[in-house]
């Protein structure tokens, strides 16, 4: 694999090429985003708005100074990745870039493996992402090329088959880091075919999960009160319940008889939601899943267990108290609702079903409580109800560092 020609440019320069990059992305007009929408939406089978919203987080928050500020926050300041920078008490530091990063993506989030391709290429490194059929990193690749040329041998996007094929064996076994989106048996497959001194950094499935207090929900003035609703309706509804920062489950800490209406109350909000990121062209087996679980629930409901809400001429499903005994569904636009006496009950819950949470969902992240609920189930990122899909650029992505991974440190002392 040659040598990256990033390494003849300032790291300012690859910042300020890649905000260029993203501030084109942004205009939902620009030719390569028409494109690739229009191919996202094949594949995933997600509506038009729900696509463009994806987009519009990705690269709305792709700016030169956010990149800037996480960087220097990591490794001390942007200038330690052209040379060695003086450092009070320690010797200067020189963050080098490794020579080749590897990425797989993940198959159904919108755009995962931009945010870890940027940061690679800001350590100059030469990056090769497993890109999917939408070519959406493939396109975005291409934009930065336009802005600096260097950009061509450094980033590249392709598909390949997985499995035995050999060229992606050749890339994986020679690669200094490797990042990965899946499962537990794709990751462990992946991991196996690295090289002992890789750095491997993998991003399972987790659960994201919400929690509100009835009492504040109920005590709340009416506008409060509906915004908050369709905040966890937005997180529940967006993306069909795919990916680590969907919505699979909310807590409403209370009574039974003070959660249920705001359950009767969140099935209008599903409604008005859907107006917004309607619902998209469901894989049929997955809709099929979907309508079997309500058809359930409907039937426990039936015999005085639960109660099932079917808002959005039922492309969408709320189930009201359902069994303890299985971990959330996992399905399609279906968000079961868990009425608990507190954070004690919830945790039980999730640490029984051995779920790994990414993110808490709650009205109010500066809590003191939801950091040491956070802290107890294991969550990497505390967000506010309807921002659980919108991570920062400068955030912690499963907990890891953002550019740290992709550099070794060479000290001159």
């Amino acid at each position: 694999m040659p040598k990256t020609l990033l390494r003849g440019l300032s790291a300012a320069a690859i910042v300020g090429a890649v905000g260029d990059a993203a501030a084109r992305w942004s205009d939902a007009d620009f030719p390569p985003r028409v494109r690739a929408t229009q191919a996202i939406e094949a594949r995933l089978g997600y509506s038009t708005p729900v696509v463009e919203y994806a987009l519009d987080r990705l690269f709305f928050a792709l700016r030169a100074e956010a990149l800037q500020a996480a960087i220097t926050d990591e490794l001390g300041s942007l200038a330690a990745l052209d040379g060695p920078v003086e450092r009070a008490g320690r010797p200067a530091g020189f963050a080098r870039g490794v020579d080749r990063v590897a990425i797989v993506s993940s198959d159904t989030t919108i755009g995962v493996a931009v945010m870890p391709a940027v940061y690679a290429l800001c350590a100059k490194c030469r990056v090769v992402v497993k890109d999917r059929n939408d070519a959406l990193v493939r396109a975005f690749f291409d934009s930065l090329v336009d802005e600096r040329p260097e950009f061509r041998a450094a980033a590249v996007a392709r598909a390949w088959a997985g499995g035995s094929d050999a060229d992606e064996a050749a890339l994986l076994g020679t690669a200094d880091v490797v990042v990965a989106f899946g499962g537990d048996a794709a990751l462990r497959a992946i991991r196996a075919q690295l090289s002992p001194t890789a750095r491997f950094v993998p991003f399972g499935h987790r659960a994201s999960i919400g929690y509100v207090d009835a009492a504040a929900v109920a005590s709340a003035s009416a506008r409060a009160r509906s915004a908050l609703l369709e905040a966890i309706a937005t997180d529940a509804l967006l993306y069909d319940g795919d990916g680590c920062l969907s919505l699979h489950a909310l807590f409403v800490a209370g009574e039974r008889g003070a959660a249920e209406p705001i359950v009767a109350d969140l099935a209008a909000a599903f409604e008005r939601v859907t107006i917004e990121f309607p619902a998209g062209s469901p894989d049929p087996q997955r809709a099929a899943s979907a309508a079997a679980y309500r058809n359930l629930g409907t039937f426990r409901a039936a015999g005085g267990r639960g109660a099932i809400y079917a808002p959005a001429q039922q492309s969408a499903t709320i189930a009201f108290d359902p069994p303890r005994d299985v971990p959330p569904p996992f399905l399609a636009r279906v968000l079961p609702v868990y009425p608990v006496a507190g954070p004690a009950d919830a945790i039980a819950y999730l640490a029984g079903h051995r779920l790994p949470v990414a993110a808490l969902g709650v009205d109010n992240p500066r809590a003191p409580e939801a950091l040491a609920f956070a802290e107890a189930i294991g969550a990497v990122r505390i967000a506010r109800l309807g921002e659980m899909q919108a991570p920062p650029v400068g955030g912690h992505h499963g907990g890891a560092p953002r550019i740290a991974d992709f550099v070794r440190w060479i000290d001159r002392e």
